[in-house]
C-alpha cells in the first residue's frame, strides 16, 4: 500500500505541475523529470522488490544493462535519422 501511495502521489504532483503551469518551461521539464526518476525508483523498490542488497544486486544490474542497450538503440536511431535528415536538406 505504501508503494501505491507513493506512486500515486508522485503522479498527482507531476500532473499538477503541468496543469497549473506555475513554473517556466525549463523548470517544469526539470521538475517532471526528477519526479519521473523518483517514480522509477519507487517502482523498483516497492513493486519489483529491487534494492541494493546483495541478493537483488544482480537483478538491478540486469535492468540497468537493459536500459543502457535501449538507450543506445534509441540514441543511435535518432542519430542516424538526424544525419539522414541533414543530408536531405
Amino acid at each position: 500500500m505504501l508503494g501505491a501511495a507513493w506512486t500515486l502521489l508522485l503522479t498527482l504532483v507531476s500532473f499538477a505541475v503541468v496543469a497549473f503551469g506555475s513554473f517556466e518551461r525549463a523548470a517544469t521539464l526539470i521538475t517532471v523529470s526528477v519526479l519521473a526518476l523518483a517514480q522509477i525508483a519507487a517502482h523498483f523498490r516497492f513493486f519489483l522488490h529491487i534494492d541494493l542488497w546483495r541478493s537483488h544486486r544482480d537483478d538491478l544490474m540486469l535492468i540497468l544493462f537493459t536500459a543502457l542497450i535501449i538507450l543506445l538503440m534509441v540514441g543511435g536511431t535518432k542519430w542516424i535519422l538526424f544525419d539522414q535528415w541533414s543530408r536531405m536538406m
